[in-house]
């Protein structure tokens, strides 16, 4: 991949990416003011402005270095980042336990409602015989990058919205322990990525089946157009 491509990768990831992290992080806002907790509003993260989920590390930094240095890699760049997490006091919830869930899957649900959108527009382009490849590419990307997310997200170890819907499952005395694990999760989670544990037995299976309940569910919609 020479620079020219490497621009161009950057160029259609850019505007998917700062949607998927912007309402993800805004929907666990807008859940914990819904159910009781205002830390969030109060410090100004309920916003759509990517600008307030953007941390120079995890969002901008860590995703260019390791793209530089992975992308000549057999079998692809290696990538991985994150945002400025949205502050949410779960104490402050009017259940905590209950209300927890909720939150944790108000993140996840965006990504999979802009999966869903980015697949329909996909659809409303290739109806009107649009063929503008850089829009169509950027598309593609808004689905991947946002079906990576939900399913990511989803894996069931603390700090990760999976973890912490697994807490709010589970019976207090096993919650204890799980939540236990929250101080070492990124470390954890790490390794199990790095060793390709999510990769193969969580997020490509749990992507690939969500991309099939998408289409599913487009499907009258592909109906109605071609």
């Amino acid at each position: 991949m020479n620079f020219a491509q490497i621009v161009q990768t950057v160029a259609i990831y850019a505007i998917p990416v700062l949607f998927a992290i912007t309402l993800h992080e805004a929907a666990h806002g807008y859940a914990a003011r819904h159910f009781g907790d205002n830390t969030a509003a109060m410090m100004g993260r309920i916003s759509l402005n990517p600008v307030r989920h953007i941390d120079p590390v995890g969002t901008i930094a860590m995703p260019l270095l390791l793209f530089a240095a992975t992308y000549a890699v057999p079998g692809g760049p290696f990538l991985f980042g994150y945002a400025k997490p949205v502050p949410v006091r779960f104490g402050n919830l009017r259940h905590p336990k209950r209300d927890m869930i909720w939150v944790a899957l108000a993140g996840p649900g965006a990504n999979l409602f802009m999966a869903v959108a980015w697949t329909l527009l996909i659809y409303l382009l290739a109806a009107t015989g649009a063929e503008e490849r850089f829009f169509l590419a950027m598309c593609r990307a808004g689905v991947l990058v946002n079906l990576v997310m939900f399913a990511f997200n989803l894996f069931p170890l603390p700090p990760l919205d999976g973890g912490r819907i697994l807490v709010g499952l589970l019976p207090m005395r096993q919650a204890l322990l799980v939540s236990r694990i929250e101080p070492w999760g990124f470390f954890i989670v790490m390794a199990l990525v790095i060793s390709g544990v999510v990769g193969s037995l969580w997020l490509r299976p749990l992507m690939a089946v969500t991309g099939s309940a998408i289409d599913l569910l487009l499907t009258p919609v592909r109906a109605l157009l071609f």
